[in-house]
């Protein structure tokens, strides 16, 4: 006999801004009751969004070296303590690559995903304190490093998926029989519910800091990127490396100092 029961789904990745419907779709509940609750973090404080000027397209040769030129500031003044997350196995071994170029005798550890089992290198990572995790794939969502060990989470480019999935191809056909739009209906609100999956990583805590770097220029040139930076906490968004690392340099000085968090400018 059938008795009456609610489910409740809870996740920060549901909404796009307080948006469910894309969520709320796809598991065939449109007419769910839904609820945004703000975060208790106070990102305004803990944290900035770092869009690094003159990046080129994701597709350009030159990209996996920009990216790491943009990050080099903030890794020197964090003096390492960063997640560089790729959306693509050839993107993160251009990374290391270009991780390499850039610190041939690099002043702090070097991870790379592979190495060991996951948790192996979470473990390392956090043991170390100031290492660089370069990674894809499985290190965007259920990873949890609070304290200063991370600082900073680099993503490269906006986490679009394959578009020669078969699964995907598959859902974007039938969407387009319905009439709808592939791209608007499945793929950007995915790729901006990875995105903060990715960026999710930095603040776990209520002590915890960073800066968040966004690699990619479609964020500002293209006219779905606004989809993408609302939908991100609302930490202040800057465009100038050095002020990145300044805040970086403020507060793991404060921390060392046992210092309370005051806000920075």
């Amino acid at each position: 006999e059938a008795r009456p029961c609610a489910w409740v789904f809870t996740s920060a990745t549901l909404a796009i801004g307080e948006d469910f419907s894309h969520f709320a779709t796809r598991i065939g509940l449109p007419q769910a009751r839904t609820l945004h609750i703000d975060s208790p973090f106070d990102y305004r404080d803990q944290a900035r969004i770092f869009l690094p000027r003159n990046m080129p397209e994701p597709q350009h040769p030159e990209f996996a070296v920009r990216f790491i030129a943009a990050c080099a500031p903030l890794l020197e003044a964090s003096g390492g303590r960063a997640f560089l997350l790729y959306t693509s196995y050839r993107g993160l071994a251009e990374g290391v690559a270009a991780l390499k170029a850039r610190f041939p005798e690099p002043p702090f550890p070097v991870l790379v995903q592979g190495q060991a089992p996951r948790e192996a290198l979470l473990n390392q990572f956090r043991e170390l304190g100031n290492a660089v995790l370069l990674a894809t794939g499985s290190f965007w969502e259920g990873v949890d490093v609070k304290g200063e060990a991370l600082a900073i989470v680099a993503i490269d480019k906006l986490p679009f998926a394959a578009p020669d999935d078969p699964l995907l191809k598959a859902r974007l056909e039938g969407i387009r029989r319905r009439g709808g739009n592939p791209f608007f209906d499945y793929q950007l609100p995915q790729a901006v519910l990875s995105l903060k999956q990715g960026v999710g990583r930095l603040i776990r805590d209520f002590d915890d800091f960073g800066v968040i770097v966004l690699g990619d220029p479609r964020l500002k040139t293209k006219g779905y990127g606004k989809i993408f930076l609302q939908a991100l906490p609302p930490s202040p968004v800057v465009t100038d490396a050095a002020a990145a690392a300044q805040f970086l340099a403020e507060r793991l000085g404060r921390a060392r100092a046992g210092l309370p968090a005051a806000s920075s400018t």
